[in-house]
């Protein structure tokens, strides 16, 4: 029976981001699949990496739901246009909790092969985030003025 790869990126949502069951990872992603996040130190391979990156923006945001939008699939690709929302209760790449809800879209591109994923390309509104958690002012937003 051939492999259903939305079905894959759905279930990695759902059961690895959204019920926290960090087992599914090591079903789903590869052991050669990179995690790249903003702390090289944190960065990695495999599934165990993967796993790391969604403890640390569970810490920070404990109630972290992802809803996936819209998925595209051609081939081995599939591509996921998802909204991350959650409440700021714990440190976030050094930024203390503010307890300010943030809402995020981003889109993910996953290579897939013989039922896991090898390899995926994230990109979300981390701006957006900053501005929301009040680390960096809105857009349009006055500053302070400066000295003459």
């Amino acid at each position: 029976m051939p492999v259903d790869n939305k079905s894959i990126v759905r279930r990695m949502y759902e059961e690895v981001w959204n019920k926290r069951n960090l087992e599914v990872a090591k079903e789903l992603i590869a052991p050669s699949h990179a995690v790249q996040l903003f702390d090289a130190a944190d960065s990695g391979v495999g599934p165990e990496a993967y796993a790391r990156n969604v403890v640390q923006f569970v810490r920070a945001f404990p109630d972290l739901k992802f809803k996936v939008l819209d998925m595209v699939a051609e081939d081995e690709k599939v591509v996921a246009l998802w909204n991350i929302s959650g409440t700021h209760k714990g440190e976030f790449r050094g930024i203390v909790p503010t307890g300010k809800k943030v809402s995020v879209d981003g889109i993910t591109i996953s290579q897939l092969s013989n039922g896991k994923i090898m390899d995926s390309y994230v990109s979300l509104d981390l701006w957006s985030m900053m501005q929301q958690l009040g680390a960096i002012p809105a857009v349009g937003q006055p500053q302070k003025a400066s000295a003459r």
